[in-house]
C-alpha cells in the first residue's frame, strides 16, 4: 500500500510539473527566469539582424536591376529600386549567351552532382566497413589529401592531361571533363562514411540473413537510413557546382563555359573604357550585371528551402562519431 501511494504521489507530482511547463511554453515569457529573457530577447535580435545582413545583398541586387542608371551611380539605391527600369532585365532574357552558358551550368551540376554522389556514397560505404582490406590505411589517405595537396600547378596539369584523354577517345565536349575530372571531395566523404558507421550493425547483419548483397545492402538499408546526410552532401555539391568557376575558367572554351564564367567576362568587357563609349542607355551596365546575377541565383533560391531542413540534422550526423 505504502508503495501504491508513493507511486501515485509521484504520478501526481509529474504531471503537475508538466503542466506547468505546458504553460510556461503557451505563455511565452510567464514563468521563465529574468536571465533566460534576457538571453532569448538577445538571440532573437542577433539571429535577425544577422538574418537581414545576410538577405540585403540579394536584395540590392533586384533594385540594383531594376533601377536607373544616374540613381545607381549616385548612390541613391539603398533598399529599394529608384527610377524603375526593366530594360535590364529585357536584355538579358534576349542574351543568347547568357541562356547558352546557363544551360552549360544546368548540365554540370546536374551531372554533376549525381557523379559525385555515386562516388561518394560507394567510397562512403566502403571506408565505412572495418572489414574492408586496409581500411585504416585509405580512411588515413583520404584524410592526408585535405592537409596536403598537390598544388595549382600539377592539379591543372592533370586536369589538361584528362582532357587530352576525353578527347583521344572521342569525347570532344568538355562539359563531360568537367564532370569527371571534379568528381569528389573528401570532405564529403567523410561525412557519408561517419554517417553509415552510424547505422546499428543490427540491421545489418538481418539484411544479410535475408539474402541480401553488399549492394542492396547499401541502396535498400544504408541510403535510405542516412537521407539527411545525403540531401547535405548533395546540396554541398551542387552549390559547389552551380558556383564553379576557376577550373572551367582555365579549362573550359567559351562555347562550353558555365554561367559564373560568362557573368565574368561580361563584368571584364564593361570595365573596358572603349567598349563603354556612346553608352545611351536608360539602364547602367551594373543593372545588367546586377540582372545577371539575379537570375542565376533563382534556382538555388527555390531548391534550398527544400533540402534545408536536412542540413543541420545531416551535417550532425555524418560531422560527429562517437
Amino acid at each position: 500500500m505504502a508503495q501504491n501511494a508513493e507511486s501515485i504521489l509521484n504520478k501526481s507530482n509529474a504531471q503537475v510539473e508538466d503542466k506547468k511547463q505546458f504553460k510556461a511554453k503557451r505563455n511565452g515569457f510567464k514563468g521563465m527566469e529574468i536571465s533566460e529573457i534576457i538571453f532569448k530577447v538577445f538571440a532573437y535580435f542577433f539571429i535577425t539582424v544577422f538574418a537581414l545582413i545576410c538577405l540585403y545583398p540579394f536584395v540590392y541586387a533586384i533594385s540594383g536591376a531594376l533601377s536607373g542608371y544616374s540613381a545607381l551611380y549616385s548612390g541613391a539605391v539603398v533598399v529599394f529600386p529608384v527610377d524603375l527600369q526593366i530594360d535590364a532585365f529585357k536584355v538579358v532574357f534576349t542574351d543568347n549567351g547568357f541562356w547558352s552558358a546557363y544551360s552549360n551550368t544546368i548540365v554540370l551540376t546536374l551531372f554533376g552532382t549525381l557523379y559525385s554522389m555515386i562516388l561518394s556514397i560507394l567510397g562512403g560505404y566502403a571506408l565505412s566497413k572495418k572489414n574492408l582490406f586496409g581500411h585504416k590505411f585509405f580512411n588515413f589517405f583520404l584524410v592526408f589529401t585535405m592537409w596536403f595537396t598537390a598544388g595549382m600547378i600539377p592539379t591543372y596539369l592533370n586536369y589538361i592531361d584528362t582532357r587530352t584523354i576525353f578527347r583521344e577517345i572521342g569525347i570532344t565536349d568538355d562539359k563531360w571533363f568537367v564532370v569527371v575530372a571534379m568528381g569528389i571531395a573528401a570532405y564529403n566523404i567523410i561525412l557519408l562514411r561517419n554517417a553509415f558507421e552510424a547505422v546499428p550493425s543490427e540491421i545489418d547483419e538481418a539484411a544479410r540473413v535475408d539474402g541480401a548483397n553488399e549492394f542492396q545492402i547499401m541502396a535498400k538499408v544504408y541510403v535510405p537510413m542516412s537521407k539527411a546526410t545525403i540531401a547535405t552532401v548533395a546540396l554541398f555539391y551542387g552549390i559547389s557546382r552551380w558556383n564553379g568557376y576557376f577550373w572551367a575558367k582555365q579549362t573550359l572554351d567559351v562555347t562550353d563555359a558555365p554561367l559564373q564564367v560568362y557573368i565574368r567576362n561580361r563584368v571584364d568587357q564593361f570595365s573596358d573604357p572603349s567598349y563603354m563609349d556612346g553608352w545611351h542607355e536608360v539602364y547602367a551596365p551594373d543593372s545588367l550585371m546586377y540582372g545577371m546575377i539575379v537570375c542565376a541565383i533563382i534556382p538555388i533560391v527555390l531548391i534550398y528551402p527544400f533540402i534545408q531542413k536536412y542540413f543541420a540534422a545531416g551535417v550532425n550526423i555524418g560531422g560527429v562519431k562517437e
